[in-house]
């Protein structure tokens, strides 16, 4: 008689075949992997437009990489990349730090958390399970909202697009798509298990001791420039009341005059980044047109911005609406230039146009001797001929300090201390 096999003993309505417990990541383990590379990905991107930034802060024009590989597409000139990184979008704290803190060095710090975050659960024994996706998930969503606000930015308030830029915003966007998969393929958490709130506080904390350690080196080693308060000259003759035009609604700051060309894209970026700053409310600032177009510009063979002068021009013929006249100007430079460069008359029909009041003086030889006393005041205060140039209390600020530093050089100026 054959014995019976014997069965090991199970409680009473247990499963005759209890699987054995879940271990690893199992199906979320690819994207949990897809993960981390992104984040990596991110490092490189933030970590290349971060390391062109510094470079510039030493006043020196150094070239900027432009390409959707990070590395790769080192150019000097304009591009969209250079147009990003100068405007005053692309750091906070301009105004007490010199160059101010670049918004991709914290990039770089959440990129590199993620990195470590997104590899310390793939690399882990314990099971992934929904509360554990969930930190992550809401982590990844981070750079991914950030990515939407300066991609609106970039848009509707600079203009341009750098490719650097637009690599982050696509590895945020694969970042959040991979830990969005992670997180539906992980295992359900243990029924009745609260929210592991210690942990999340935990995991948070380290993600904010990665960008303020990274921030607090950046700003301990930041440069200072010495030349920022003593300036680069000074104004030997202010000039009187028919050259200079007032300026924007301030007429109680620290007076100011910028030397600029209607048609000059250096002095349009100049005026964003002013008006983007308060610095503009703490500035009585007049005009004095420097118009490099050899139509009326002895001082330069050929015309850098064709149509300069006949703008000039306008504005000195109704100095009233002159900051609408040159808004115009700067809006639509390009349009403008190209109008000029084929005939200069088709653009003064279009100012008359755009402007009628000022018919009867544009063109007529009282606003051509205005633009030409203009240009004789920048010749007695030897002025280098270039745009854009600003003077606070009759002191120049040097033409390196207008671009990343211009903050706070401004303030520095403003404030008439040391710089730190």
């Amino acid at each position: 008689m054959t014995t019976p096999m014997s069965f090991e003993e199970r409680p009473v309505g247990a499963p005759r075949y209890a699987a054995p417990p879940p271990t690893g990541n199992g199906a979320a383990k690819p994207f949990l992997a897809l993960t981390a590379v992104s984040a990596v990905l991110g490092v490189a991107f933030a970590g290349v437009s971060t390391s062109d930034f510094i470079s510039h802060l030493d006043r020196q024009v150094h070239s900027i990489h432009c390409s959707f590989i990070p590395g790769a597409g080192a150019e000097i000139g304009e591009s969209g990349c250079r147009t990003v990184m100068l405007s005053p979008y692309s750091s906070i704290f301009r105004e007490s730090l010199w160059g101010g803190l670049p918004i991709s060095l914290l990039a770089l710090a959440v990129f590199a958390y993620l990195t470590m975050h997104a590899a310390r659960l793939l690399l882990s024994s314990k099971r992934l399970t929904k509360h554990d996706s969930l930190y992550l998930l809401a982590a990844a969503a981070l750079p991914v909202a950030m990515s939407g606000i300066y991609g609106f930015i970039a848009v509707s308030k600079i203009g341009a697009l750098c490719k650097l830029c637009v690599g982050v915003y696509a590895t945020s966007g694969v970042l959040f798509l991979a830990a969005l998969l992670a997180h539906a393929k992980a295992e359900p958490s243990p029924d009745g298990a609260r929210l592991p709130m210690t942990q999340y506080g935990r995991w948070f904390g380290e993600g904010v001791l990665y960008v303020a350690a990274l921030s607090l080196a950046y700003m301990l080693g930041a440069p200072t420039s010495p030349k920022s308060l003593q300036g680069c000259g000074t104004l030997a003759k202010r000039g009187d009341s028919g050259i200079l035009i007032p300026l924007g609604q301030a007429r109680g700051g620290t007076p100011a005059i910028v030397v600029l060309d209607p048609l000059c894209p250096a002095c349009k970026g100049f005026d964003e980044r002013l008006r983007a700053s308060d610095l503009h409310q703490r500035l009585s600032l007049e005009a004095v047109l420097f118009p490099l177009d050899s139509s009326c510009n002895w001082m330069v063979k050929d015309s850098l911005h064709p149509g300069a002068c006949a703008v000039s021009e306008a504005m000195l013929c109704e100095k009233e609406a002159a900051d609408d006249t040159l808004a115009w100007a700067f809006r639509n430079q390009a349009e403008l230039r190209d109008i000029a460069s084929k005939d200069d008359n088709k653009l003064r029909q279009r100012i008359e146009k755009e402007f009628p009041k000022v018919k009867g003086c544009l063109g007529s030889i009282s606003s051509k001797n205005q633009v030409n006393k203009s240009l004789r005041w920048a010749v007695a205060n030897a002025l280098p001929v270039l745009t854009p140039q600003l003077f606070i209390r009759d002191t120049r600020v040097c033409d390196e300090d207008t671009d990343l530093g211009f903050e706070y050089t401004v303030a520095t100026m403003l404030r008439g201390a040391k710089p730190s």
